[in-house]
């Protein structure tokens, strides 16, 4: 299989403000995108719309293709009760699952507004309660502080440059709020005793290391078992996948892969895996190589593709680490060429599927997850999904094949 023209730099999976993010806005993802010479970019962010249109202007401002996507937390609940690990290690039954090439900027229709709007009124309940709880255990620990729900939000909208109606608060947030606090009311010196109350036992986090700090309030307050852990409500993993197909969008599966020790059941080995995902009418998957080895990888993609399961790449960026946007394996090792041309083509069939529904057409598959039926085959499929995504990246980011050819 060939990839379609020469490949441009990409990376279909990040999360942007008002997400937890790397970045400051979205401005600033697409600046640092293109200041590394990355082309199209994808976002993937959790409950959110409204970044959409200001991704669009910004990757159009400087030569960019922008994607749209966003993720979801749902759960299988046969898997739930058989302890089985999906793509989230630590939580059996517990699944991440991404729509990618949504036919935006758009207004979305009234029942996936509603649908939206419900899954953030149960993260605001929970994330509020948690807020509550830290606050508490800082106090109980010797360390009043006015950090509530509200102020984190303002917060966030604020550097962000976003409305408040768009924040929809993560774990991350949390943490950060009260890092940011713990900081602003104690020096370097007194940080280490304090949070050896709060925890229980001796910080390992350098009291002046404002990412491990906040790594470790997550680790050792809200997670499952700590004393500010509040369970979620994920929705059904069906009713994600019935909303994600309803915005236009393909239905694309996350991979943890060796990104996990170990791989979680759901995904081992790659052919059960392959099968899985055919059972739910789902015919893309997609990697953060970051977390995984090149064997690995070239394994997992070259399964995928072998059997007509089209497979893209991203990064997420959803921590305050500034990585590289252009993807690569775990330790910063190249991915091959032989799955950079899969993942090339992965992009381009998502930018066609993305154009074409923009359009009112056909697009790789229809708001049932059925396959487009005109091809006879995968194969055909993809290719022509993938030739026509090449030509419209190349159009929206000025670069013919030629040029880009010379710059890779």
């Amino acid at each position: 299989m060939a990839a379609p023209g020469p490949r441009l730099a990409f990376n279909t999976h990040l999360h942007v403000p008002p997400n937890f993010s790397a970045f400051t806005t979205v401005e600033d993802a697409v600046e640092t995108s293109a200041a590394e010479g990355v082309k199209v970019i994808g976002t993937s962010n959790f409950h959110d719309f409204g970044v959409y249109d200001r991704f669009d202007a910004a990757a159009k401002l400087h030569g960019l293709k922008a994607l749209f996507g966003l993720e979801f937390i749902s759960v299988l609940d046969e898997e739930l009760r058989a302890g089985i690990t999906i793509n989230d290690p630590a939580n059996p039954g517990r699944a991440y699952i991404c729509g990618k090439g949504i036919p935006a900027p758009t207004t979305p229709g009234a029942s996936s507004r509603a649908f939206m709007d419900e899954a953030k009124v149960s993260n605001e309940a929970r994330t509020s309660e948690m807020v509550n709880l830290v606050r508490e255990l800082f106090a109980q620990a010797g360390l009043d502080v006015d950090v509530t729900y509200a102020s984190i939000v303002e917060t966030v909208a604020t550097r962000a440059e976003v409305p408040q109606e768009w924040v929809v608060l993560q774990e991350r947030h949390v943490a950060l709020g009260f890092q940011e606090a713990l900081f602003e009311a104690l020096a370097p010196e007194d940080r280490t005793a304090f949070l050896q109350r709060l925890y229980g036992q001796p910080p390992e986090a350098a009291s002046n290391d404002t990412v491990a700090v906040q790594g470790e309030l997550r680790a050792q307050l809200m997670k499952a078992g700590c004393p500010a852990f509040v369970d979620e409500t994920p929705v059904p993993y069906a009713e994600a996948v019935d909303f994600i197909r309803g915005l236009g969008a393909i239905v694309v599966y996350p991979t943890v892969a060796d990104g996990a020790d170990p791989i979680c059941g759901y995904e081992d080995p790659v052919e059960d895996l392959i099968e899985r995902m055919f059972s739910h009418d789902i015919y893309g998957a997609e990697l953060v190589p970051l977390r995984n080895s090149p064997e690995c990888l070239d394994h997992y993609v070259k399964a995928w593709r072998d059997a007509g399961i089209f497979v893209t790449a991203g990064t997420e960026h959803n921590t305050l680490e500034r990585i590289p946007v252009e993807p690569t394996c775990v330790g910063g090792v190249p991915i091959s060429d032989a799955s950079l041309d899969i993942f090339w083509e992965g992009v381009c069939v998502v930018a066609a599927h993305q154009h074409l529904k923009q359009q009112g057409e056909a697009g790789y598959v229809d708001e049932r997850g059925a396959l487009n039926p005109t091809f006879p085959d995968a194969e055909s499929r993809i290719r022509y999904f993938a030739e026509l995504g090449a030509h419209l990246i190349h159009e929206a980011t000025g670069t013919t094949p030629a040029a880009a050819g010379s710059a890779r």
